[in-house]
């Protein structure tokens, strides 16, 4: 199979790219750096098609939708498409000629939801700009695929992470290294509320597992969307006393208002924790069990313990 991977280089693409290669397809990837950022270089790299390109700046130039209109493939995965605008160029670039178009959106187009956990088929309630352009190309592509059979598939990630790149942090952001720190030496972390807003990690190489299902499962795939998550969703205070107890501590933990969170934080974490407790995500994989085989390797719990081995490991964190 000939796959076109566009942004195959990030925490997804990183992980994705070596398992199609080493399924013996023949994969071009579009990336303005030709390297691999999260995985190691020599598995499979070596093999790629590298296609070198802004596409912000492609796209602007008019350049982009030339240059995608001359790839022939069979399959084409786009994991960095922001916008409405940017989706339909690539649809007219490949519209009629491929077997299979898979879309990477998030769980961020969901919005908080009224029943849990979160199915695929519930309404779309986006609360930022951002799931709001995934939910626009998600509608887009399914009324192709229903008005004309454009064979697209959607998939929705949950927070993505991986061994060297940090999960969103037990307090609900991304403040790097300082939460890990504080846990693991017994410092006070503050908690919004009573801690119970939820968080729905996935490892990079399992939402790249549903990418190759989805493909090697067309017939069940095409027209769908799919959540891809670890096994389940896990509360801010749980995670809290995980993460401690990964250093036999028991969490020192302060509960305050979320408001009042604002105080103990920096401003853009605050922002950040607020939009996570907002939308407070729980959500179902059933229906990719179901039709795809997915089968995640990795829980929440494993997902943090790959991640502060390496932030150990690297020296990036110090606790004694």
């Amino acid at each position: 199979m000939k796959i076109l991977v566009i942004g195959g280089t990030g925490t997804l693409g990183s992980h994705l790219v070596p398992r199609l290669v080493l399924g013996g397809h023949d994969v071009s990837v579009v990336s303005r750096n030709p390297v691999p950022y999260y995985t190691n270089p020599d598995i499979g790299w070596s093999q790629v098609n590298w296609i070198n390109v802004d596409r912000a700046e492609a796209t602007a130039s008019g350049d982009w939708a030339k240059l995608m209109a001359k790839i022939e493939v069979d399959v084409v995965m786009d994991l960095l498409c922001y916008t409405g605008e940017a989706n339909s160029i690539i649809y007219e670039a490949f519209k009629g000629r491929v077997q299979h178009f898979i879309n990477c959106g998030t769980i961020w187009a969901y919005g908080p939801s009224k029943h849990t956990p979160y199915e695929e088929h519930f309404p779309r309630k986006p609360i930022c700009g951002y799931g709001q352009g995934k939910v626009d190309i998600e509608t887009f592509l399914m009324a192709k695929y229903r008005e004309e059979g454009f064979p697209a598939t959607v998939i929705h990630p949950g927070h993505i992470c991986a061994r060297k790149v940090l999960p969103i942090d037990p307090q609900g952001s991304r403040d790097g290294v300082g939460v890990y720190e504080k846990l693991a030496t017994g410092k006070p972390v503050h908690l919004p509320d009573l801690g119970l807003a939820t968080l729905c990690h996935v490892h990079g190489d399992d939402v790249a597992q549903m990418f190759e299902l989805a493909m090697n499962h067309r017939e069940q795939a095409v027209g769908e969307s799919f959540s891809a998550v670890a096994p389940y969703a896990m509360s801010l205070l749980e995670l809290t006393r995980f993460v401690a107890g990964i250093f036999g501590k028991e969490p020192n933990l302060a509960f305050v208002p979320l408001d009042d969170l604002a105080q103990h934080v920096s401003e853009q974490s605050f922002g950040i924790i607020r939009e996570h407790v907002t939308m407070s995500l729980c959500v179902s994989i059933e229906k990719a069990k179901r039709l795809l085989g997915y089968a995640p390797r990795f829980t929440t719990e494993q997902i943090f313990v790959e991640a502060i081995d390496y932030l150990l490991e690297s020296g990036t964190l110090k606790v004694g």
